[in-house]
């Protein structure tokens, strides 16, 4: 097993004291561990626990012939009139396709010993039989493999619709494929994909190709949660070109997309030597089981919507079998958080949620005003520690927060079991409003937590260096991290220290030595999220 297959098992066991769960649901979870330490695929205790739910495959006419051990069905799709017709291949084609026939596409539908349950399939258009382990191991796990010709003329088309609902509807397969596209079959599956979002489970690109058209309707599958992953060579010509603005925008959008790069290799060879890795993020895509959104969603709001957080910072591993290094991007190698925004009435603008794996007993929460970036250790800690992250709306027609529509924030949340003392937190320009809300409500903080903070609130009728009081009063806790050359260092933060003090506050100034206002975060994030967790207890 993988050490980033062992992180996304462990990620979602969930070990729970006597009193919480059943002795055989810890039973359960010390199986799992045993699976772990034997070395067991992700993916197995998956097909375990689906090999009762297994049957025989759905059943094809005309000839059969083998492709690497397993039932080959060859077809033809008329180009004009969509009629799909059996055929058989050629015997001097053995796995491959060798002969094209005017005025159709060859079609081929590969079949498992034993078919998983739901009839899940992948699907390959352009260079049949080229680095088959992935298909050959999802073979192996009960899926169809199935293939439509496609080149660099046979571009996809209305004979890719006729195909999939000849497969889904007349043969009963998953009306959601998961495809396998290398180069220009990345590009090509990309194409369909994009079109009929709601017909994807996944796409696993090996350096695939692109096209301005794909480019331009990727966010689709991002809000339809289609998870990505790509496969890349780090001298390959076209990784700058599509998987790296494909990875940007689709993380920006709130898609899923997970990226290994292999250094020092080109566009070929595609794949891995191990598949693996692959077939599990295929396997688990299309057994995903999608959840009910939470309460505080749906409950008195206008209106909601589901994205994904995670971090973009990259890990790094040797592949023996490969025998280089790889670089790690994206979900598959990181925890992934699910990511809400909602409209409350009377409240101008959306509010994002970031969700815990397991929230923290008393379900603590940071209120905020700015976005969180990818790069933001400090709240990847405190998610990873059950703390749920909320940005609360600026409305569109203002220069910042208004205070009545924040108090309507917190009530919604504090109505659905949040802690009613959430974390204030700010950085630079944000900081003062998070200081504006709290000095209104000072009862309401349980600390605050600021990155390099400008003191301004253009909201607050006083500014916050100016009303300190209240906050001190309260015995609210201040933190702030900033940089020794920030040129605001001085009139803001040191200023503040001065007079918080003086009005016998507690406040801890964490300096970086050298630097400026930017990078805003501490480098370790231990110091802040100690300095919380103490505050909120």
């Amino acid at each position: 097993m993988t050490p980033w297959e062992t992180l996304r098992l462990f990620s979602t066991m969930n070990f729970s004291t006597p009193s919480e769960k059943s002795m055989a649901t810890r039973t359960q979870a010390i199986v799992l561990m045993v699976c772990v330490i034997c070395g067991l695929g992700l993916a197995g205790p998956v097909r375990a626990a689906e090999a009762a739910a297994q049957s025989s495959p759905p059943a094809f006419e005309g000839d059969k012939t083998a492709w690497h051990g397993f039932d080959r069905y060859d077809f033809l799709i008329d180009e004009e009139s969509l009629a799909i017709t059996p055929t058989k291949a050629q015997p001097d084609e053995g796995d491959g396709i060798k002969h094209q026939v005017q005025g159709q596409r060859r079609c081929i539908i590969v079949m498992p010993k034993q078919a998983a349950s739901g009839n899940p399939w992948s699907w390959r258009g352009v260079y049949w039989d080229h680095q088959p382990q992935t298909e050959i191991e999802l073979l192996r796990r009960g899926f169809c493999i199935a293939y439509i010709e496609s080149t660099e003329v046979l571009k996809p088309d209305k004979s890719w619709d006729a195909w999939y609902e000849f497969l889904t509807e007349k043969h009963g397969l998953s009306k959601k494929p998961a495809f396998v596209g290398m180069s220009r079959g990345g590009e090509y599956s990309y194409i369909w994909a994009t079109k009929n979002p709601a017909k994807v489970s996944c796409i696993y690109a090996d350096n695939p190709g692109g096209n301005w058209d794909v480019m331009m309707r990727i966010a689709a599958l991002a809000t339809n949660d289609v998870p990505l992953l790509h496969v890349c060579g780090s001298i390959d010509p076209i990784l700058g070109k599509f998987t790296l603005p494909i990875e940007s925008m689709y993380q920006q959008f709130g898609g899923r997309i997970s990226v290994l790069i292999k250094e020092g290799y080109g566009h070929h060879p595609h794949g891995l030597t191990d598949p693996k890795p692959i077939a599990d993020f295929i396997e688990q895509s299309v057994h995903e089981t999608k959840t009910a959104p939470p309460d505080f969603a749906v409950d008195n709001t206008k209106n909601w919507t589901k994205s994904h957080y995670y971090s973009a910072a990259s890990s790094y591993q040797y592949l023996p079998g490969q025998k280089t290094y790889v670089t790690l991007r994206g979900p598959l190698f990181t925890e992934c958080y699910d990511r809400y925004q909602i409209q409350l009435a009377n409240v101008e603008a959306f509010t994002t949620i970031i969700v815990p794996k397991k929230p923290a007993p008393g379900n603590p929460w940071v209120f905020r005003a700015d976005f969180v970036d990818r790069d933001a250790v400090v709240d990847q800690a405190l998610l990873a520690k059950g703390f749920y992250i909320v940005t609360g709306a600026v409305p569109y027609n203002g220069d910042g927060p208004d205070v009545k529509q924040w108090n309507t924030i917190y009530q919604h949340f504090t109505d659905h079991g949040f802690s009613s003392k959430p974390v204030m937190e700010g950085d630079g320009g944000a900081a003062g409003e998070a200081y504006a809300w709290a000095i209104a409500n000072p009862d309401k903080v349980s600390c605050i937590y600021a990155e390099n903070p400008v003191m301004h609130s253009n909201t607050a009728k006083t500014q916050p260096l100016n009303n300190l009081a209240p906050l001190a009063k309260a015995g609210v806790s201040l933190l702030h991290v900033c940089g020794s050359l920030d040129p605001w260092f001085k009139d803001n933060t040191l200023m503040l220290e001065k007079r918080y003090r003086e009005f016998g506050g507690k406040i801890t100034v964490i300096v970086k030595k050298g630097e400026g206002h930017y990078p805003l975060g501490p480098e370790d994030p231990k110091p802040v999220v100690d300095f919380i967790t103490k505050n909120v207890q």
